[in-house]
């Protein structure tokens, strides 16, 4: 065997080592994690009460406990003349997600057109039959696999969306999921608006049910008829909306939150579930501090998602280091993804600002540009950070080594997430 195969196989068996001891701690972690869940008590977590806000000609209510979200929500479905769209990543048959079907149900009843998206991979575990509706119920499912080149990334994506418009008055935007889980036991925020955004939020949910993404075995069984906006849509408005879409290889959130960082003068709050940014996003966080901005970045202390919490916290040393403020959520999966700045911007919206968020699915976020909605969020954020704990550089600096060997192995998989 010459030195060159010797060498190879050296390299290769190393890489194949190293994969294998990712792989075992990404499920070890995992597993850990299960057993600790187990027997946890809901933890009551502080919250803002959803005070109407106006944005100009919008009315905006943001709601950052899912109990009140939802109430408002079926209760808007049950006041349902002519239209409902709902589209949601999860939607659990448990007795919350039955509340939102039999709403739904009884709306079309009434002669009300209803049309609802769900994404197939994120309900794996709900039985099938809870996605059985009548037929004048109109559903769509966003294939587990896209078709016909799985390498393509224009197929690929999840449709991690969560909207719903009724009457083409009244639009919701964020990031709850419907479960009982996300109705008292995490920390989310959704928008409600009344006014002239709410065509722009129509639109996206239309252009997406028009679209019609193919799953691998082709064509859906699936035969609804392609919906028309009636509302028009405005050149000035206050809310602006961004929507991913990989079948179109369009990301605009990206763009939307490097610009508002870019911008920052003075302050940058940000509540975040997941924080793997991208090389860029880092750069621009980095140079914000740098100039003097205040950067605060509110992150669970532990999400839903534990290789995840892994990969992010190999993003605190450097973050500390340049002077952004990390606060950890305790108690609670905190779900949001939301930011304010200088006092005037605002996004609500599905996206993390990780690479599958901000390049791989299909997301949405509402973009405001409003003074009061921008002051609501700091009260809110203030809220949030009552139950928080702030990392400061010196303790990060002092954790264990098997941390940091952790955070190591797992550093090459944070482009994958």
């Amino acid at each position: 065997m010459s030195r060159t195969d010797a060498a190879k196989r050296i390299a290769t068996r190393a890489m194949a080592t190293l994969f294998t001891a990712q792989v075992g701690t990404a499920v070890g972690l995992t597993a850990v994690d299960a057993v600790k869940r187990r027997g946890r008590r809901p933890y009551r977590f502080p919250v803002a009460d959803p005070t109407p806000v106006q944005a100009g000609p919008d009315e905006v209510t943001i709601y950052t406990f899912g109990q009140d979200l939802y109430e408002a929500m079926l209760a808007d479905i049950h006041r349902a003349r002519h239209s409902v769209y709902l589209e949601t990543y999860i939607w659990k048959g448990d007795a919350t997600g039955q509340r939102f079907k039999d709403a739904l149900v009884a709306a079309a009843d009434r002669g009300v057109r209803v049309c609802a998206i769900y994404d197939e991979f994120a309900n794996l575990v709900v039985p099938r039959s809870f996605f059985h509706f009548p037929d004048n119920v109109q559903i769509q499912s966003h294939p587990i696999l896209g078709s016909p080149a799985l390498l393509n990334p224009r197929n690929t994506g999840r449709d991690h969306r969560k909207l719903l418009v009724v009457d083409s008055a009244v639009a919701y935007i964020g990031g709850y999921n419907i479960g009982d889980t996300y109705s008292d036991r995490w920390r989310d925020t959704h928008a409600r608006l009344v006014g002239p955004g709410v065509p722009e939020i129509e639109n996206a949910f239309i252009d997406y049910w028009n679209m019609r993404p193919v799953g691998l075995l082709g064509p859906r069984r699936d035969t609804t008829p392609e919906l028309v906006q009636t509302a028009r849509r405005s050149w000035q408005t206050r809310v602006r909306v961004h929507r991913n879409s990989p079948r179109l290889a369009v990301y605009p959130i990206r763009n939307m939150y490097l610009e508002a960082i870019d911008r920052a003068a003075e302050r940058i709050w940000l509540t975040q579930a997941y924080l793997i940014p991208d090389d860029d996003l880092t750069a621009a966080l980095f140079a914000a501090a740098r100039r003097g901005v205040d950067v605060r970045i509110i992150v669970p202390a532990q999400s839903n998602h534990v290789v995840a919490d892994w990969l992010s916290r190999g993003f605190y040393e450097d973050l500390l280091r340049c002077g952004v403020r990390l606060f950890l959520y305790q108690g609670a999966m905190v779900h949001a993804k939301t930011g304010t700045i200088d006092g005037y911007w605002s996004t609500i919206g599905t996206a993390n600002l990780d690479r599958l968020s901000l390049a791989g699915n299909y997301e949405v976020n509402a973009e405001i540009h409003d003074e009061a909605v921008a002051r609501r969020m700091e009260e809110i954020w203030a809220v949030d950070e009552t139950n928080c704990v702030e990392l400061t550089y010196d303790e990060w600096q002092r954790r264990s080594m098997v941390a940091k060997f952790t955070e190591g192995l797992l550093a090459p998989w944070r482009p994958l997430f």
